[in-house]
């Protein structure tokens, strides 16, 4: 048995049969190396690029720990953004999944607040959430966490960058001290080792690689004459490179929009995501990227990090980023998982200086690119394979993903193997599919019923 498997840890046996179920066999670097400390109930720093496992590194520890017939609050996971809390939600249920009765509470902002505190009367074990909502609910007392024996940050440095430094020390305070503090980064400046002394005892400091192996993402540089050209440059690598899955990101919300009307214009799937957007329409613009019907995400770094989209063809850096660190956050969204990406970068002369402090940062030399040819403007605009369609109801109604799939593929209807993602949401749902079946799936499941009743349907463009 190697020291890297998971069975040579001291889990409880329905995890490890869990582990073994969803193909999990040997730990990823940061698991390897982290777990035995989080397991012996202590404190520990752990600093991994994006993709690294770290998420199923300290969800074994709290599931590990968790009594199932205490019904309160033993864990609290905070997260930066919603996107990254249902993410790491959405695993530790996954990972839970042969141990019954554990409940998992996400707690977020830019959801009502009432149907969270009639969730947090009927008790839960985990919570996972925002610092701003979790701080809201402590504060009107519908959070107790006195009996809380584990706290995590998660993209600790990223909550820090989003200001929540005042609503973390609100809430630690309310968390008795004789605790286990597991603190997750990417990156680890000044702040996160001043918080890491204030509010952990001795930890253990755990390090994986956190540049990018060059054999896994390919990274191009490439100059352009000014901020007009940036639009054509994307439009060439993206018809040269054909990517399924790419995130193009932008310094600001209002270029960030802009990018994205203009590549939609120019006849691209492209959709935004930025800090303007409504909730809804948040959920709908990742639904669509994650599912395939959207080929390009423009995005401010507000989705560099939690962005829950496998196998990332492509990454463009419109704009280049701030300083090296959230580069390295950008370009980590591909090449996950051992598969390859691409990330291409454009700058302007005024930018040189980023290059030169870019290099020192990731020990290399970087040389620029040509662009591909001006006749590649020529080439056919590629489409999304997928379409998404949305039902107008969700979980409140009973529906179930395999009543839309039963739905869809019923007597005269789509093959299975053209349906993709379903996501489910409480009063609507969203499933993709094959582009070329769209008009046939909105006609069966606008004329059909689920669960006895009419559903409308309409379809996101």
């Amino acid at each position: 048995m190697s020291s890297s498997d998971f069975s040579s840890l001291a889990l409880q046996t329905p995890l490890l049969e869990n582990l073994k179920s969803l193909g999990y066999a040997t730990m990823t670097d940061i698991q390897a190396q982290s777990l035995p400390h989080i397991l012996a109930g202590k404190d520990v720093i752990a600093q991994g690029k994006t993709g690294s496992g770290k998420t199923a590194a300290f969800a074994l520890g709290l599931l590990q720990a968790l009594r199932v017939k205490n019904y309160y609050v033993q864990s609290i996971v905070l997260c930066p953004t919603r996107e990254l809390a249902d993410q790491v939600a959405k695993e530790i249920r996954r990972l839970a999944r042969t141990i019954h009765n554990i409940k998992v509470l996400t707690l977020c902002g830019g959801m009502p607040f009432g149907p969270q505190i009639g969730s947090l009367e009927h008790g839960a074990h985990i919570i996972v959430g925002t610092p701003g909502r979790i701080e809201e609910h402590v504060r009107k007392g519908t959070l107790v966490l006195d009996r809380v024996s584990t706290l995590v940050l998660d993209e600790a440095d990223r909550m820090l960058e989003m200001g929540f430094q005042e609503s973390l020390d609100n809430i630690v305070a309310d968390i008795p001290s004789e605790r286990q503090t597991l603190l997750f980064s990417a990156t680890f400046p000044a702040k996160i080792e001043a918080i890491a002394q204030r509010i952990m005892r001795s930890p253990l400091r755990v390090e994986v690689a956190s540049k990018h192996d060059d054999s896994s993402i390919k990274q191009h540089f490439y100059k352009v004459k000014d901020d007009a050209d940036r639009l054509l440059a994307v439009r060439l690598l993206l018809l040269k490179h054909t990517p399924e899955s790419a995130v193009v990101f932008c310094a600001t919300k209002r270029e960030c929009q802009q990018v994205c009307d203009d590549l939609k214009y120019e006849g691209f799937s492209a959709v935004a995501l930025h800090g303007d957007l409504e909730q809804r329409d948040r959920d709908q613009t990742l639904v669509r990227f994650a599912n395939k019907s959207a080929s390009i995400l423009v995005a401010t770094d507000v989705a560099a990090r939690g962005l829950d989209v496998d196998n990332l063809d492509a990454v463009i850096n419109y704009h280049m980023a701030r300083d090296p660190e959230i580069h390295v956050h950008r370009v980590g969204r591909t090449g996950r998982a051992g598969s390859s990406g691409l990330a291409f970068t454009l700058f302007v002369e005024k930018e040189h200086y980023n290059i030169t402090i870019l290099e020192e940062y990731l020990s290399m030399r970087i040389s620029t690119d040509e662009l591909p040819r001006m006749s590649t403007l020529d080439t056919p605009i590629y489409y999304a394979q997928m379409t998404t369609l949305q039902l107008d109801g969700g979980k409140k109604q009973k529906i179930r993903p395999g009543d839309i799939l039963g739905a869809l593929t019923g007597e005269q209807g789509i093959q299975g193997s053209q349906v993709g993602k379903i996501n489910m949401y409480d009063n609507w749902a969203y499933v993709a599919v094959h582009t070329d079946a769209a008009k046939a799936a909105l006609r069966k499941l606008s004329e059909g019923k689920l669960k006895g009743r009419s559903v409308r349907v309409r379809r996101l463009r």
